[in-house]
């Protein structure tokens, strides 16, 4: 089986499996201990948006960040 593959049958899972999956893989890559807590954290808030706790910004609101 190719990345293709696994990559289509990973979009046929519900929103929390795919939240589940995409976890797995990030803490299945060894990275430094430094980068644990930024990691674990950029997992929570991309929870966070996914489940709606969050409201994300908009494409417009993001740009004007940064204007």
């Amino acid at each position: 089986m190719v990345a293709s593959d696994v990559t289509k049958l990973a979009f046929e899972l519900t929103p929390e499996e795919r939240l589940e999956l995409a976890r797995q893989l990030v803490e299945s890559v060894v990275a430094p201990e430094s980068l644990t807590a930024t990691i674990a954290e950029g997992i929570r808030r991309i929870e966070d948006v996914a489940t709606g706790r969050v409201k994300g910004l908009t494409e417009e609101e993001f740009r004007a960040a940064f204007r």
